[in-house]
Parts: C-alpha cells; structure tokens; sequence
C-alpha cells in the first residue's frame, strides 16, 4: 500500500493533511474521559481511497451542479466500541461537513467510514470489494500500526450474483414501502412522518446501491454521507438531486434532519410542497438505483455464466 501523495495537487495534499487533524482532534475529544479499556483507545491507521486515492477525482467547482469527488476515507481503531458512529464520531462527522460546507476551509467533501483491523481483514476474507479496493489502491495517511492488511479473498462469480441478487432483492422492495408509507402519511397532512419515511426510502435505496455494487454499506443513518458514496460507484446518481443553489442544498439537509428532528423535535417544519419536491426526487433515485442495480447484477449473470461454461469445457483428467 501507498504511503505518499505525490499524484495530487499540493493544495489537495494539505487538504488531508487537515482532515486528518480534524479527525484525530474529534477522536481525543470523544475519548478524553474514557475509562478502563477506553483509556487505550487509539487510532491505527487512516487511509485514503477511492477517485483520490486512484487518480481518477473530479473536481468541479463549490456550488456548481457537477459532479465532486469525495475523499473517502478509512479510520481504523484498535477497539470495536470505537467504530460507533453515533458515541465516537458524529460530531467528528458534522465538523468535516461545516468545515466543507460553512466555513470552506476544505474545498472537498469528506466521507469516512471506522473499523477495526480484524472487521477490515474479515471484510478481505469475504469478498467485500470496498475493502478489495482499498487493499489495492488505498494510500496511508497515518499509521502506528504497521501491521499490513490481509489478502483479499475474491467472491466466485456465482457467489457474487448470488450476493447482489439478495442484497437487491431485499432493499429495493423495502425501500418502496417506505415511499408508499411516505405518500400516504403525505396524503393525510402527517407531515413530519412523511419526511421521515421519505428519509427512510432514500437511506435504503442508498444502502440498496452500496450493497449491490460491493456488498458493503457503512452503519451509517447520514444520508449526506451514504450519497456521497453511492455517487462515487457510479456517477448517474448524482443526476437525482440538484444542489447548484443553496435552497436546493437545504432541501437535501432538512431530509436528513427528518431522520431525528421529525420524530423528537416540535420546531421540526416541513410544507406539503418541499414534501412534494422531495418525493419527487427521490422517484428519480429510485429508478437510478433500480437502473444501476438491474445492470450490475446482469453483468455479474454474463460473468458467472462466462465461468460456468469455461468450466464445463474443460477436459476431465484422465487416470
């Protein structure tokens, strides 16, 4: 694995340098008064994947309406507990957004996911082709761990039809019931339940594209950040929300604001029209999923037949 940055711009090197910091100063924070086992908390490695870590990013200007590569990130921490996102890293999470978002200091969105290094080299061991990715192309940010990841263990082409099959078969369907349950709540002028079940819709359709194309999705409920992930697997889903202005920007945060403020929030406020501008959208990205999705498990069906035959056509040895 990489350990330098000599393919991006010196502006994008101290960027992460600075994401990095951000990172390390939330996790001292949300660990300072940890006891016990806690007190040994510590981050081993931070590593940089996907568009940046390749060389292939995109990066268009702050409020245009193209396509922007994130950095993706992976933290790994030396204990389970850690990987909470809620108890360890949302706050981690909001500052990255408002120093992107309200302060610019960073001129790229972040996204970052936390594991341990045994659910990292599990994740090789089965398959999951995120964690492939990040074993092939991934560049080390930091470490104190020098311990290196373990080989990737490939899915057979069957195993992966099979896989994405099920991951799609169980979320697409799943994520429509809770637009249904959305239109109806909307129907009758529940509205705080419908942007709840509208956020629901759009966390599994996300969940339902991540799982498909790599059999991994973060537990994460942030909506922000599983979007930026689905969208750097395939840029087509991008297309389902416009952000060129900051009203439409907005809509986008109060739908993930629906997620909490709508049920355990009085001064949570959503009108039947920006109800409507939301089901709307999130139509569009349910048939980009589904579009997405469908091609994806028809090109693993070609592979897994490509391999049936090759198989078969093979002569039996003889004694």
């Amino acid at each position: 694995m990489r350990i330098d940055l000599n393919h991006l711009p010196i502006t994008k090197q101290r960027e992460l340098d600075r994401v990095v910091e951000i990172l390390f100063q939330g996790f001292r924070e949300a660990t300072q008064e940890a006891t016990g086992r806690r007190k040994s908390a510590r981050i081993l490695k931070v590593i940089l994947f996907g568009s940046y870590a390749r060389g292939d990013w995109v990066d268009a200007p702050f409020d245009s309406n193209q396509y922007k590569s994130d950095y993706d990130i992976l933290v790994i921490v030396n204990q389970k507990e850690l990987t909470d996102s809620v108890l360890y890293w949302e706050a981690t999470e909001q500052r990255l957004f408002d120093a992107y978002q309200a302060e610019k200091i960073i001129r790229t969105p972040v996204n970052f996911i936390v594991h341990t290094l045994q659910q990292v080299n599990d994740g090789l061991s089965h398959g999951r082709l995120l964690f492939t990715e990040i074993a092939k192309d991934g560049v080390i940010l930091y470490q104190s761990d020098d311990r290196p990841l373990a080989s990737a263990k490939p899915k057979t082409p069957e195993q992966a039809l099979l896989m994405a099959k099920e991951y799609f078969e169980d979320l697409f369907p799943a994520a429509m019931r809770r637009f249904t349950l959305a239109e109806i709540s909307h129907g009758k002028n529940w509205y705080s339940d419908s942007a709840f079940d509208f956020h629901q819709a759009t966390e599994k359709l996300y969940r339902c594209a991540l799982t498909t194309l790599t059999f991994y999705a973060p537990r994460s409920t942030n909506i922000v950040f599983l979007r930026g992930m689905a969208e750097g697997l395939d840029r087509r889903l991008f297309e389902a929300w416009p952000r060129a202005t900051h009203a439409e920007r907005a809509m986008y945060q109060k739908l993930k604001d629906a997620y909490r403020k709508g049920q355990h929030s009085k001064h949570f406020d959503i009108s039947p029209e920006e109800l409507d501008w939301l089901r709307g959208r999130i139509q569009i990205l349910g048939e980009l999923v589904h579009k997405v999705c469908s091609e994806r498990i028809a090109k693993l069906k070609i592979d897994a037949d490509t391999a049936e035959k090759s198989l078969s056509a093979k002569p039996l040895s003889s004694n």
